[in-house]
């Protein structure tokens, strides 16, 4: 490859970003809702920077410093896709805390006064004040930068500070880098319990709980409409002349016309206030029928025979119906629909939950949700009208408990936590406590949670040639602050056995999302475990190399797996893995001086690729099944392929957190193999009928290597009573699933007893065959047992 074709190879196109621009502004100008609308403006005009950024040379997108003049610390804003838009998320106009302060502090309202204020002693003497009180917030971690600088000078270390002074001078006037105050409310203290939610988001997702109106029209009819229609039922069948209720004609006496005067002006009185229920409203309704005769009655005109006609049938089908208004079976009737209309609506409960959340602390979680739980208190019913002893139903009781604060893995356990990927939303909360830790002085250690907290709101840049993303030990002030920071290698140790045991027993059959695995890798390098961790890499802009980690995490899958079912099934050596890393890591020594001397480049594993590469070419799905989905067949694909051999050959961190981490997950090996095959199971189901079954396959792919992997690790005696059981598993599910996973399970039997594929990945001419998920000739899983071909989409 030329050099010019390997700077384009290398730098992100503009089709995507045109792509998204296009949405965002068909969405702008179409879509029915005036805050989608608002929001698509929004995303418009981020992507038009990018788009304009791009062309002006001023945006690198794919490189870690994307933004001409920024260093690679500078918090960038991203857009979908990794995009950098070209302006920092600290930049922009004054927020008014900023304002706040340069009125308080008696400087301008410029980014650059407000700093050079924080130099003087005033300025100190707040940011220490602010450091003791921990009222402050931290939502990028610029806004931690002098803050770090005050408790440098605190302690004695003004060279220290004037440095990180020098290195955030140039960007005064651009960056913000004060501290936001926080009216009432300390830091959030440094403790193992973790919650999703905070009180106030639970309070903005109850507020935006809106009365639901069938509900709501529903209590009306029974509450409103219903005994005013047997008021005028009763009116009418004063003019019967037998219990029947057939209506003869009109009562003798004039109080009967005044009375009716009196039901219609209460009728229009009540339609007034109460206008969810609109079937009184329909002349052909039965109480429509009574109320339009009742009108023309009072209003002195006869009626003629079709009205009466009508009303009869009306008043007959009403008491045929429900009885005679007072008789016993109507006034149970009535009774029971009161005791329904009686109870409370979720948005009534919803108030009163409102008034408890109002209480307690707004920005963290609810440690205990008991109280809040309660049943409606006489108290509360005094000031709410809810009935005393009301329960609340389960769908507010789950928008309370989502703010739970506690140990992440009871978190699991309730169902708070309900995917790794929401546990990769927590983790970086429990990874920030971790990390504060080791800083013995309590104000730098809630300081520098705070910071990390805020760091790991950064979205990730779209990096090519194997750049990594920027780490929180690369910011300046973290920097500054780093000979404090003890050892806190072993507690980082043990927070990574639990998170990782955690993620691969609580969500077995799942690949670990790539947000997680950045945080465990933060704690693999904190405890010094030598415990290489890898993420999943994207197929459409894969670079055909690997960093030189992925051989690690093979090497160290080598020394768990070596001569396994797991090595066997897949067909992999792992002693000729180990030839090949011990060959790069001498290769590595050589290059060491020329790279020293040359300019910086990322590190890859040429070995490893070409390996992966090979074996991709080699592995087969055969007999094809039917292609679909626009990515199969073609480079997306071929990508794909050779990504999973990659994940194929380091079980994708699974052997690194069971043989470096140590993790052992309670259930047991067996039982996890078994889990992970009811995922297998449940999504092979969905290929059934799907017209793009491709990513599902994928899907499946992925548990069925993780059960391999489980099962590899049990006794030869209880892989067989397992795989027995797997087979049985297929039975509680549709009978195609069996009929799809049988290959798939013959093949692990087969290798289980000692045989072997043939080098396309099938053996006994095809009826045993490996699973894998990426393929570019279509999948045999795709083919349905009956031998129709899935429907076009």
């Amino acid at each position: 490859m030329d050099d010019d074709a390997e700077q384009q190879h290398l730098t992100a196109a503009p089709g995507y970003a045109l792509g998204q621009l296009a949405k965002a502004f068909t969405t702008a100008l179409t879509h029915e809702d005036a805050d989608t609308r608002r929001r698509a403006e929004g995303r418009a005009r981020r992507w038009r920077a990018v788009l304009a950024g791009m062309a002006s040379g001023r945006l690198a997108v794919g490189s870690r410093t994307p933004v001409a003049g920024l260093p690679a610390w500078v918090t960038p804003e991203v857009v979908r896709g990794g995009f950098a838009t070209g302006s920092p998320s600290a930049g922009g106009p004054l927020q008014p805390y900023e304002i706040r302060l340069a009125e308080r502090f008696g400087v301008p309202a410029d980014r650059r006064a407000l700093f050079a204020h924080c130099l003087t002693d005033a300025g100190l003497t707040w940011l220490w004040g602010q450091l003791n009180s921990g009222r402050y917030e931290v939502t990028v971690p610029e806004e931690g930068a002098l803050l770090t600088m005050a408790w440098l000078v605190r302690h004695g270390e003004t060279a220290a500070a004037l440095d990180l002074v020098a290195e955030l001078e140039p960007f005064t006037d651009r960056l913000r880098f004060l501290p936001r105050p926080s009216a009432g409310r300390a830091a959030p203290d440094v403790t193992d319990a973790l919650h999703r939610r905070t009180v106030d988001d639970t309070v903005g997702r109850l507020v935006r709980r809106r009365p639901n109106d069938a509900v709501e029209a529903q209590r009306e009819a029974l509450t409103v409409w219903q005994p005013f229609g047997d008021e005028l039922l009763a009116h009418w069948l004063e003019t019967a002349g037998g219990a029947d209720g057939r209506v003869l004609g009109l009562a003798p006496d004039d109080g009967w016309s005044a009375r009716g005067g009196e039901l219609l002006g209460r009728y229009r009185s009540l339609a007034r206030e109460h206008t969810r229920c609109g079937k009184h409203r329909s002349p052909k309704g039965n109480l429509g029928i009574l109320r339009g005769a009742l009108e023309e009655t009072v209003a002195g005109r006869e009626l003629d025979a079709r009205t009466l006609g009508l009303l009869r049938h009306a008043v007959t089908s009403m008491v045929r119906r429900r009885g005679l208004p007072g008789s016993p079976a109507h006034t149970e009737l009535r009774r029971a629909q009161r005791v329904q209309a009686a109870v409370p609506s979720h948005h009534a409960l919803a108030q009163v939950v409102l008034g408890r959340l109002a209480t307690l602390p707004q920005d963290s979680g609810i440690a205990d949700p008991t109280p809040v739980l309660a049943p409606v208190s006489v108290p509360e019913e005094r000031e709410t009208g809810v009935p005393a002893g009301a329960r609340l139903p389960l769908v507010l009781r789950r928008v309370v408990e989502d703010a739970l604060s506690a140990p992440v893995d009871v978190l699991v356990e309730r169902g708070v936590v309900p995917s790794a990927e929401v546990l990769a939303e927590l983790v970086p909360q429990l990874v920030a406590v971790t990390g504060a830790r080791a800083y013995a002085d309590e104000a730098l250690r809630t300081l520098m949670a705070a910071n990390y907290r805020a760091f790991r709101n950064r979205r990730s840049l779209l990096l090519l040639d194997l750049e990594r993303q920027v780490r929180t030990e690369e910011l300046p002030w973290v920097r500054a602050v780093a000979a404090w920071r003890g050892d806190g290698s072993a507690e980082a140790a043990l927070v990574l056995r639990q998170l990782g045991g955690l993620a691969v027993r609580g969500f077995p059959g799942t690949i670990l999302p790539n947000p997680l695995v950045r945080e465990l890798g933060v704690l693999a390098r904190q405890s010094g475990l030598g415990a290489p961790l890898v993420e999943e890499l994207a197929a459409d802009i894969f670079m055909n190399s690997f960093g030189p980690k992925f051989l690690e995490a093979a090497l160290i899958a080598g020394e768990l797996l070596g001569g396994s079912l797991y090595e066997r099934y897949y067909g992999i050596d792992y002693a000729a893995i180990g030839e090949l890393a011990s060959a790069e890591r001498a290769g590595a020594e050589r290059a060491g001086t020329e790279r020293a001397r040359g300019p910086r480049r990322a590190r890859t594993s040429p070995g490893f690729g070409q390996l992966c590469a090979e074996r991709a070419r080699t592995a087969s799905s055969a007999p094809a099944g039917p292609k679909s989905g626009a990515a199969h067949g073609s480079w997306v694909a071929e990508n794909g392929k050779v990504i999973e051999q990659s994940q194929i050959l380091t079980t994708h961190n699974l052997a690194t957190l069971v043989h470096r981490v140590g993790i052992a997950p309670g259930p047991g090996w067996d039982a996890l193999a078994r889990r992970c095959f009811v995922t297998v199971c449940r999504l092979t189901g969905r290929v059934h009928h799907n017209p793009r079954p491709y990513a599902t396959i994928k899907d499946a792919a992925y548990a069925w290597r993780q059960s391999v992997f489980h099962l590899s690790l049990c006794p030869p005696a209880e892989q067989r009573r397992v795989l027995a059981e797997l087979d049985a598993e297929t039975g509680r599910h549709p009978a195609h699933v069996a009929a799809r996973l049988g290959p798939a399970l013959a093949g692990l039997r087969l290798v289980a007893d000692g045989g072997a594929f043939g080098p396309d990945g099938t053996a006994d001419r095809g009826r045993a065959r490996r699973l894998l998920g990426w393929t570019t000739d279509g999948h045999w899983l795709a083919v349905d047992p009956t031998g129709r071909a899935p429907r076009a989409s």
